[in-house]
């Protein structure tokens, strides 16, 4: 056999060879325990190529400010709100004004506190469990019988119309659970009370710890991620105790090993928690809700809280520098979403974005995850009539932030802002997605129903 005709049999079977052993391939990863242990693995190493090829905190966003005519029909579905009122409390609407608050009681606090029957809930062997583990933890310090799943199951449900994902596969892509969703898991699914407010100190977290009352917090912290380098992220923490003494507060971190009783110093505290605007959030009985909004104090009327929010950030945005300087403006910007100033709002977010933009370029220095976390610089160009810089920004978020586009919460107000500007094929498709990354998702549920399409 000459040369020629060998190459010729040695290309027939290479093409032969090729697509079958693709074939094979791809059966064996279909099969569960194969799909189960390299699923992960060739996520992160597609995360890792993309994150190579288009480096996440090199992003920037840059507002237009293009004001648009306020759309007429039909009325935008709001987004899950940042602060919702427990099913027993009053809302902003109906809340007595802060003069007629109780106050707190002006007895001296212990110096050291530990709260029992705490029950350490971790987020190990699941994806982005955060939410779930913490909330499961402030559920069950009340007697709650649930687990972490349960909670899951209905704030990070997944994709339920892949048969293919398993429970654990299917929530994966949703890389955050908002205080709403945890809130309202709470008044839905529990026989608990629940009150969420922003512009918390350390004085009243001891308060309420040293009354018996833990309190979960949203905070941000440095780590190195996935692709080797330090990185903002957003985190719950459950607090159960602390002492002055020591000048510490004792939490609960579902993700570090070993995450039960860890001592967080007030320094460190203050600081993980400003990028969140100094949220918090109680769960409580609902025969102790009077005692309860005693020790809230001022901060028992949502309007006070959300105002003096903005003062703090106010007052911090002129005297921090760098990642903390932006975290000042943009709780600025929140603190004015939650009081209905949306103009205000999208103003402060405007000089947040510029301070983002100047910050180094490596990613220890830019926290380009913030919009996985918190949606209010959308609603404030949204209800600013900045729908062309409601699309930017989700766009940046979706393309150049995360490794999927994912975020449920960024598509929806992709989607209202197309449907704004009357592009209404794509808007659809926005919100059909939101609800198909998550099927509980009621934003997209409700507009879907309001422009008259299915799901």
């Amino acid at each position: 056999m000459n040369n020629g005709a060998v190459m010729k049999k040695n290309l027939i079977f290479i093409a032969i060879a090729i697509p079958t052993c693709l074939l094979l391939a791809a059966f064996a990863y279909s099969l569960p325990p194969v799909h189960d242990k390299l699923a992960w693995r060739i996520d992160d190493l597609r995360s890792r190529i993309q994150y190579a090829i288009n480096p996440p905190d090199e992003a920037v966003f840059i507002p237009q400010g293009q004001v648009n005519p306020t759309p007429t029909l039909p009325t935008p579905s709001p987004s899950p709100t940042l602060l919702p009122p427990s099913p027993t409390s009053p809302g902003p609407s109906s809340t007595p004004a802060s003069t007629s608050t109780p106050a707190p009681s002006s007895t001296p606090l212990p110096e050291v506190v530990t709260l029992d029957g705490v029950v350490y809930v971790d987020q190990h062997g699941r994806w982005n469990y955060c939410g779930p583990a913490n909330l499961t933890m402030a559920l069950k310090f009340w007697g709650w019988p649930g687990d972490r799943d349960d909670v899951a199951e209905i704030v990070k449900p997944g994709i339920l119309s892949d048969p293919s994902l398993d429970f654990i596969q299917r929530g994966k892509a949703d890389k955050n659970v908002l205080p709403s969703e945890l809130a309202n898991f709470v008044a839905e699914h529990t026989d608990l009370n629940v009150v969420v407010r922003s512009g918390g100190d350390i004085e009243l977290i001891k308060r309420l710890i040293a009354a018996g009352f833990p309190v979960l917090i949203e905070k941000g912290y440095y780590e190195a991620d996935y692709t080797g380098k330090i990185a903002w992220m957003g985190h719950y923490l459950f607090v159960t105790g602390y002492s002055d003494a020591a000048g510490n507060f004792i939490v609960q971190d579902a993700y570090l090993k070993p995450g039960k009783d860890m001592k967080s110093d007030y320094p460190t505290f203050i600081e993980g928690w400003r990028s969140f605007n100094y949220l918090f959030m109680v769960v409580y009985p609902p025969e102790r809700e009077a005692e309860v909004y005693a020790l809230l104090g001022p901060w028992a009327d949502p309007v006070w809280a959300n105002q003096h929010a903005l003062d703090i950030a106010n007052e911090e945005k002129d005297t921090l520098t760098g990642n903390d300087q932006f975290f000042a403006w943009f709780n600025k910007g929140s603190s004015h979403v939650n009081l209905t100033q949306y103009s205000d709002a999208a103003a402060a977010y405007d000089q947040a974005f510029q301070i983002y933009s100047t910050l180094g370029s490596d990613d220890a220095q830019r926290p380009y995850r913030m919009l996985w976390y918190q949606t209010g610089p959308y609603k404030a160009y949204y209800y600013s009539g900045r729908y062309q810089d409601t699309i930017n920004l989700a766009d940046t978020t979706l393309y150049d932030t995360i490794a999927e586009p994912t975020l449920e919460e960024s598509l929806y107000w992709r989607g209202m802002a197309r449907w704004a500007l009357g592009l209404s094929e794509e808007a659809i498709a926005d919100l059909r997605e939101t609800v198909r990354l998550n099927p509980y998702f009621a934003p997209g549920l409700d507009m879907l129903a309001q422009i008259g399409v299915s799901p």
